[in-house]
């Protein structure tokens, strides 16, 4: 199991107004997403108003080959990845989705998670609309198609006025791409621009891939429409209050992404410095977790003056080992997928930073493994508050039961892990890193923008 939250999906759009390789340019922005999922990957596209779409489970380059791509001719393209329970069939989540119904091919991507989604699909159902797979992207896709009278802009506009959760998502018609983030911007979703064309994904650093300009985040409740080469921006009402995922910037978002006007990984560094303010402690060197807890780490150093140095090892080659069925194989993934430097931990009191725990299964072998090779002192520190709540908007999270920080007090939470002291930055200093209070930290709080149904 991943000590880990995990985003459950990237998305993807590109339109180009006079060029049929729209596929390729969409295979670079998905390797660039990468990290927001590893179970499956898809790409659609729409070639002089015909569709067609290649999806299958493992890694965008595992997918989509050289050979695929040759296939995949079209002036506009849509891709995914997906993250899903490995119980689940690549049939029931992998994206993106296509369907044709009376006014056309619909073709729909989606990240997040609708918390009325169980309910609107049951009230299709009694109507007599059959659904193939159980995802929230097919709600979506049935609902625009459902409200389309021939402007396919007014129905997404109705359905956004039904569907309640956190999302983005981007729908493909013959004749132009749709994009469009919900009322609270739970969700990212950002705009670019290419020398023939525009594009939409859930990160920026998808559009350095593309070598396309970025030009802004979609803003809460807005709907982005682009016909070959003009781009149309519609807002809709956006909610009283806006409720950016805190999480992106903690770990989902690469570091090199720009979500909202503030980059990821100035997030991280100042959220480091904020911790070593809050929970300062004397000692040797700094060591971050990599990579998720290595901005962080450099931010903690940089407050405290005690040194950074790249005291852990992480083996790139590894793959998924949390996926290992027993849990001594997966205590062993730990140790091969990162290991310690003996000659710059031995003797020394050391402050390991990370971004967040969550089972705590990790974090207790990485502490074991520097105390094996000669640290005198290990002081754990986390850039994001406990961990107590599950999300309810596109991310997937174990059981509560299972989270390390459930119900138990920070002393009891460090004797657990083994480590001689223990400091989680507070909500308030989370939002300080943020510049702000308009952010969903409901994972730390137990506080819900949007609540979701039983």
């Amino acid at each position: 199991m991943n000590d880990k939250f995990n985003d459950e999906c990237g998305i993807v759009a590109v339109t180009l107004k006079e060029n049929i390789e729209a596929a390729q340019l969409a295979f670079f922005a998905l390797n660039g997403l990468q990290h927001r999922g590893q179970q499956a990957a898809g790409l659609a596209v729409c070639n002089d108003g015909v569709m067609s779409c290649y999806k299958d489970t493992g890694l965008v380059t595992d997918v989509i080959d050289e050979q695929i791509l040759t296939l995949l001719k079209g002036e506009m393209a849509l891709g995914h990845v997906k993250y899903g329970p490995a119980k689940e069939s690549f049939q029931t989540f992998a994206q993106p989705l296509i369907i044709n119904y009376r006014n056309g091919s619909l073709a729909t991507a989606f990240n997040g998670a609708l918390v009325n989604g169980d309910k609107l699909r049951k009230e299709m159902e009694d109507d007599g609309v059959i659904f193939s797979t159980k995802t929230d992207c097919e709600v979506i896709a049935a609902l625009v198609a459902r409200h389309d009278k021939g402007n396919i802009t007014e129905a997404v506009k109705t359905m956004m006025q039904e569907v309640q959760g956190g999302y983005a998502v981007c729908l493909m018609k013959q004749n132009c791409i749709i994009g469009a983030r919900d009322p609270r911007g739970i969700r990212p979703l950002a705009l670019g621009k290419l020398e023939d064309g525009y594009t939409i994904a859930s990160e920026s650093c998808a559009f350095d891939m593309m070598d396309a300009e970025f030009i802004r985040d979609v803003k809460p409740g807005e709907i982005i429409v682009i016909d070959g080469n003009n781009m149309t921006s519609i807002e809709t009402e956006p909610a009283d209050k806006a409720a950016v995922c805190a999480f992106e910037y903690v770990y989902f978002a690469r570091p090199d992404s720009t979500i909202d006007g503030k980059n990821v990984f100035d997030v991280r560094e100042l959220a480091g410095k904020i911790l070593a303010a809050e929970h300062p402690v004397e000692a040797d060197i700094i060591i971050g977790v990599p990579d998720s807890g290595t901005p962080a780490a450099i931010g903690y150093a940089l407050e405290s003056g005690i040194p950074f140095r790249p005291g852990l090892i992480k083996n790139k080659y590894i793959g998924r080992i949390f996926i290992q069925p027993t849990q001594v194989q997966r205590e062993i993934g730990v140790r091969i997928k990162l290991n310690p430097i003996e000659t710059l931990v031995k003797g020394k009191s050391v402050v390991l930073v990370d971004d967040s725990i969550v089972r705590g299964v990790t974090m207790r072998k990485i502490i074991e493994s520097l105390r094996h090779v000669g640290a005198k002192e290990v002081h754990l520190r986390i850039s994001s508050p406990p961990i107590r709540n599950c999300c309810f908007y596109g991310v997937d999270t174990p059981d509560v039961k299972d989270f390390i920080a459930t119900s138990r007090p920070v002393e009891e939470i460090r004797q657990e892990l083994g480590a001689d002291s223990l400091g989680f930055i507070s909500i308030e200093g989370l939002l300080d890193s943020l510049g702000g209070c308009e952010y969903c930290v409901g994972c730390f709080s137990g506080e819900y923008p949007v609540e979701a149904d039983d």
